[in-house]
């Protein structure tokens, strides 16, 4: 990559000559990038790219529209390995799996677009009415550093789809994958203006994307606190917001289930990507009679974990993305420990051998109470909280308990059994059984886990505006 000091605004490479943001190696600390600090100016000079490639983008026809995407498609195969490999880097998750997910998975959304495109109606009959289905306008994507391509592609691809233009902030924490982003499109047919990238703070460049009267969207992916301020920011103008922000998954794991099939499948989804999952299964309620079997199990696996760099092939867990997300997560689980949740695996201290990088021991706490702040906030990183519980009504309570809802699952030997208590959980998506992720189904959150959804025809849905021609 030869253009991390630019942005890219109206089809074009725009040399930075200010400050820059120091882009970090999990493993070691080390300094591996610098990407451009952007000012106000800048995000507006994108802003106003967009806005007047509008028009244009917006009548392009779909096929038009399709095979652009299709020259993405091709680029992001081409460029897998690399993006695998900067992603490894940044964000800590092992090669295999950053392979797989972090560079499989924008790969496959991007496939599943092209597939369902040409059929999608945005046109139909309803009565004597012509309904139509309209690009919103000029998006502003915000995107977060621990999946930082499948992101970006979750919002880009249906957003390009719909015919709206695009303006993105990556995450300055992972960003290289979105320079390899824009610079895939700076080699396909798409016009000048639809997509343009400004990297820098969000104090800065993401408050103007925001606030920009021209900007007619806002799709996050991030935290909670900043999905309140985006959504109090952007309701001023009453723009559209599509959200997808944090959980506090809960595993309910029924008497009847295979204990220690169910304990794994669980804890391993925790410490995907370090614990650095917005999905991830952080709370582990199983009936108190299976509850120190259940610690055992899930020590055991958490003292087998081998830590290292991600980019060795035999790592299976790599370091965190930040030292602030270290120092932040390790610090919860001091907490935990303060609160009285009895310690069965890990710890605060520094993985040894691995003190210069930003490790942090898969933990395991035990006897968590459900009202704790371990077990009600986001920690982020590889922690399991244990929860008893002594009926299914009390389990399905302590689910539903916290003021997320993004994820869940249960396990049991009854399959009917198991869909009755998923249905009672107040979350958008339910894993029954070890059931796999469809990247078809809709994903978003209920509460303060989000507003909207992604992939599917519920992702392109988010950037198209209804309207009906009385005929």
């Amino acid at each position: 990559m030869n253009n991390l000091s630019k942005n890219y605004i109206n089809g074009q490479w725009v040399d930075w000559s200010g400050d820059t943001i120091d882009v970090h190696e999990g493993t070691n600390g080390e300094v591996i990038a610098k990407v451009p600090s952007s000012d106000r100016a800048a995000m507006e000079q994108a802003i106003d790219a967009a806005d007047a490639a509008f028009d244009s983008w917006s009548e392009t026809p779909l096929e038009k529209r399709i095979d652009v995407i299709k020259q993405l498609h091709a680029g992001l195969k081409e460029r897998a390995p690399e993006i695998a490999k900067v992603v490894a880097r940044e964000v800590g998750m092992p090669i295999k799996l950053a392979g797989m997910i972090q560079a499989g998975m924008p790969i496959k959304v991007t496939e599943t677009y092209l597939d369902m495109l040409p059929d999608y109606p945005f046109t139909e009959q309803s009565g004597n009415s012509e309904v139509q289905y309209a690009p919103v306008g000029v998006v502003g994507c915000i995107t977060p550093w621990n999946y930082p391509l499948h992101q970006v592609i979750l919002k880009v691809v249906p957003a390009l789809a719909a015919g709206c233009t695009i303006v993105l902030k990556p995450s300055e924490v992972s960003p290289q994958s979105a320079f390899i982003l824009a610079e895939i499109l700076d080699g396909t047919d798409l016009p000048k203006g639809v997509f343009n990238m400004v990297c820098g703070l969000g104090q800065e460049v993401g408050d103007t994307l925001i606030k920009h009267p021209k900007v007619r969207m806002v799709s996050f992916t991030g935290s909670t606190r900043t999905g309140h301020l985006i959504a109090h920011a952007a309701a001023d103008d009453f723009k559209r917001i599509a959200l997808e922000m944090g959980g506090k998954s809960a595993s309910i794991i029924l008497p009847d289930a295979d204990l220690e099939a169910s304990v794994k499948g669980s804890f391993m989804n925790c410490l995907q990507n370090s614990g650095q999952t917005c999905t991830a299964l952080t709370r582990l309620l199983v009936h108190k009679d299976q509850h120190d079997q259940a610690c055992e199990i899930a020590g055991a696996i958490a003292n087998g974990v081998k830590l290292g760099d991600p980019l060795d092939e035999n790592t299976r867990l790599g370091p965190l993305a930040s030292a602030d997300q270290r120092d932040k997560v390790r610090g919860y689980i001091k907490l935990g420990i303060e609160e009285g949740a009895t310690l069965v695996a890990g710890g605060a201290e520094a993985p040894e051998g691995l003190e210069n990088g930003y490790f942090v021991k898969p933990t395991v706490f035990g006897n968590v109470d459900p009202n704790s702040r371990i077990a009600q906030e986001e920690i982020f990183g590889p922690v399991l909280c244990v929860i008893p519980y002594e009926t299914e009504e009390e389990a399905i309570r302590i689910a539903n308990g916290t003021a997320y809802g993004l994820s869940g699952a249960v396990f049991s030997g009854d399959q009917d059994k198991a869909k009755k208590v998923a249905g009672k959980m107040r979350t958008g998506q339910v894993f029954v059984n070890g059931g796999a992720f469809n990247p078809l189904a809709p994903f978003g959150g209920f509460g303060h886990s989000g507003i909207g959804r992604e992939f599917g025809k519920w992702g392109l849905e988010e950037f198209l505006e209804v309207r009906s021609l009385q005929l």
